[in-house]
């Protein structure tokens, strides 16, 4: 590694030194009508129980409700902009892309959902949202396959048995609105809900060829119901429904020097495409409580996602400039996924000899089904400034060429903390996993190995071992004129060897460093054979390579003043690989940085700051256009008063207060342009 171990060494060393210099620090109560409500404790995706973070030896961020609620964020983009390590994507079709530590997050197996794989092909319905953990780093171990970066795990709000009734209303510069109910309470002495209902309707700044501006209409519904059978016996039960339609824009072009081709504002799709997804989650956890010390959970969730999705499809020529021709290949589309998902834990806690352990031992399984109906229709060459085409009399029901996909896959894991003394535990486990699909079935074996010691009561140094797997998409290569034909595939593996440190100052904020390495391996390398024939030969000795460090800060720095803050440096390469041999991954920066804070004047008067880095970044694999750094500063305030003898909050936010022009995620046909100053404000009302 470029951070070689003696430096690591070196700085965990002075790490250790200054913990126990400053081990005895005045702890100083927070006042005011705020509290410390950034600094979060527990997770509950990394180990899979609510786990104190100091005892997770694995770097994970919380993002809670209140800095959600504070950036008035609509998206899942805009809440893990608060986290250095995970960079945006491209947000072409109405949904949104993420990489964590640079590898690419799968919608199938990047997402959870309260611990739940989640098929997460849309923009996510925050609103039901209490915080969102960003799990690092390989984590097969408890969910299966899954991308070497990470897992983002959504974790919802759950019922309540105090009275809740929360109305707000938000809207910005350009018409959008967003209004919204949050309702809990007990409807009977063993039952409690919470409910959430949203309506919103989008303006966006960018425009069609004909001057139309894009549109996107927004409606969730969501109840949840707790129900105390006994003290020991809780059943949960769920659904939540979302209909999301937008117009479709498929992003913005650029040039061989990383600009935007023309007007930032156009979008090159026709007015009448669109997306239109309709998603059901439906659900229910059990919840058995044996004794204070052992319980047993099963969960089941059943996700239907549908989508239609009528495309205009240009395509960017190469070379182009503004006002040439394009082509269009228009097409309707209906897409349908099914995600269910079941799991059973049974955790629990016991002393053997002098040693205490913190047991897990589950299954989980996932059936998967997908669907497609497609209609084409004939390409159209299209030059701006003509009169844009009609919508094609088209529509895929009148396909009857059905195609699917489906797997399966269960796997049964195993996980131990073991407290050795007051100083050193230790972390261990392991997961079998079986898939079961036609022509590509395989099987897994992956362990995780975490060693934890604490120089003090709020510091932790840890180091740890993990890998994850995703199957390939065939069991054995077919290719006749390969010298390996009928070669049995294995999994594409990864493997991460973490070294990292966490300290609570104070019981106030939580400061955290990490250096990691990862490996991904087994992608095919094919290679021609120098003997004269075109007989090829294919292994399994790709390689990618992430390596990085990262540094974090949460909770209260003062009795007023609270952060967010985090940093990267990221070193990306392909090592071994066909088409992309020494190169560096698509939006993988060396550098990222955000930072939210927020500053109480006075009791009921806060103000809020944001810098949100992301350094140079390439458009394409191969290198040949680079996207310029760039950063954005967001200003805000929340105000609580009383009216009528019900509390209000009125909040402002101004995301790129100084109209910074910027690029963000996505490649050379498919770039999001970063939007312009934009001011959203919102009352909220709790009676």
């Amino acid at each position: 590694m470029k951070l070689t171990l003696l430096s690591s060494s070196i700085s965990l060393t002075l790490l250790i030194f200054s913990l126990q210099a400053t081990a005895k620090i005045e702890v100083i109560e927070v006042t005011g009508s705020f509290f410390n409500d950034y600094k979060v404790d527990n997770s509950s995706g990394a180990m899979r129980v609510d786990t104190s973070l100091l005892e997770t030896p694995q770097s994970v961020t919380v993002i809670n409700e209140t800095i959600i609620d504070e950036q008035l964020a609509t998206t899942l983009g805009e809440v893990l902009l608060n986290d250095a390590s995970l960079s945006p994507g491209s947000k072409q079709r109405n949904r949104e892309v993420f990489s964590s530590r640079g590898f690419e997050l799968s919608s199938s197996n990047g997402y959870l959902r309260d611990g739940h794989q989640h098929w997460s092909h849309y923009q996510q319905p925050i609103e039901t949202l209490a915080r969102v953990e960003v799990i690092k780093g390989p984590a097969s171990l408890l969910y299966g396959q899954s991308a070497p970066g990470g897992l983002i795990n959504m974790v919802t709000k759950k019922p309540t048995a105090k009275r809740l009734f929360d109305v707000s209303a938000d809207t910005d510069q350009l018409g959008s609105t967003r209004f919204t109910l949050d309702v809990g309470g007990a409807i009977t002495d063993d039952l409690n809900y919470r409910g959430v209902l949203v309506k919103q309707d989008v303006n966006f700044d960018r425009e069609y060829a004909n001057g139309e501006k894009r549109e996107r209409d927004r409606f969730l519904g969501s109840l949840a119901l707790d129900y105390s059978v006994t003290d020991n016996l809780i059943i949960n039960a769920y659904y939540d429904q979302t209909n999301d339609k937008a117009g479709l824009d498929t992003g913005a072009w650029l040039d061989s020097n990383g600009k935007v081709i023309g007007d930032d504002k156009t979008i090159y799709d026709f007015s009448w495409a669109f997306t239109d997804i309709s998603v059901e989650n439906i659900g229910t956890k059990v919840s058995y409580f044996i004794n204070p010390e052992w319980a047993v959970k099963i969960g089941y969730n059943e996700q239907t996602f549908q989508r239609q999705r009528f495309e205009s499809a240009p395509s960017k020529p190469e070379e182009y400039q503004v006002g040439q021709a394009y082509n269009s290949k228009p097409y309707d589309r209906f897409d349908d996924w099914q995600f269910k998902t079941a799991f059973i834990d049974l955790t629990g806690e016991f002393t053997l000899g002098s040693t205490e352990h913190q047991v897990l031992i589950g299954a989980n399984k996932l059936d998967y089904y997908y669907g497609q109906l497609r209609i084409k229709a004939a390409t159209t060459a299209f030059t701006p400034g003509e009169v844009e085409p009609v919508r094609p009399e088209i529509s895929y029901t009148t396909d009857d060429s059905l195609y699917t996909s489906e797997y399966d896959y269960y796997g049964v894991y195993f996980q131990d903390l073991i407290t050795l003394n007051s100083t050193w535990q230790v972390a261990l486990g392991g997961r079998f996993d079986q898939q079961n699909r036609e022509g590509a079935d395989s099987d897994s074996f992956v362990p995780k190995l975490g060693v934890l010691y604490h120089p003090i009561e709020d510091a932790t140094i840890y180091v740890n071992y993990s890998e994850s797997f995703q199957p390939s998409g065939s069991e054995t290569l077919n290719n006749t004129d390969d010298i390996n034909h009928g070669m049995k595939l294995d999994a594409i593996t990864s493997e991460q060897i973490e070294l990292g440190a966490k300290w609570q100052v104070s019981e106030r904020l939580m400061v955290e460093t990490a250096l990691f390495d990862i490996e991904k391996s087994g992608s095919l390398i094919t290679e021609t054979l120098n003997d004269g024939s075109d007989n090829t030969i294919t292994t399994q000795a790709g390689l990618q390579r992430h390596k990085g460090f990262e540094l974090s800060a949460q909770g209260a720095v003062t009795d007023r003043l609270f952060v967010m803050a985090s940093t990267m440096y990221l070193d990306a390469v392909y090592q071994r690989d066909n088409k992309y041999e020494g190169k560096t991954p698509v939006d993988a920066p060396k550098w990222s940085a955000s930072v939210w804070s927020r500053y109480e004047l006075i009791d009921d008067l806060a103000l809020n700051a944001g810098v949100f880095y992301q350094g140079e970044r390439y458009a394409d694999s191969k290198n040949t256009v680079k996207k310029d750094a760039y950063t954005r500063i967001d200003l805000g305030a929340t105000y609580n008063t009383s009216i009528a003898d019900q509390d209000v909050d009125f909040r402002i936010n101004v995301e790129n207060i100084f109209d910074q022009n910027y690029v963000a995620g996505g490649g050379i046909n498919n770039v999001t342009i970063g939007d312009g100053r934009t001011a959203r404000i919102e009352m909220k009302a709790s009676f």
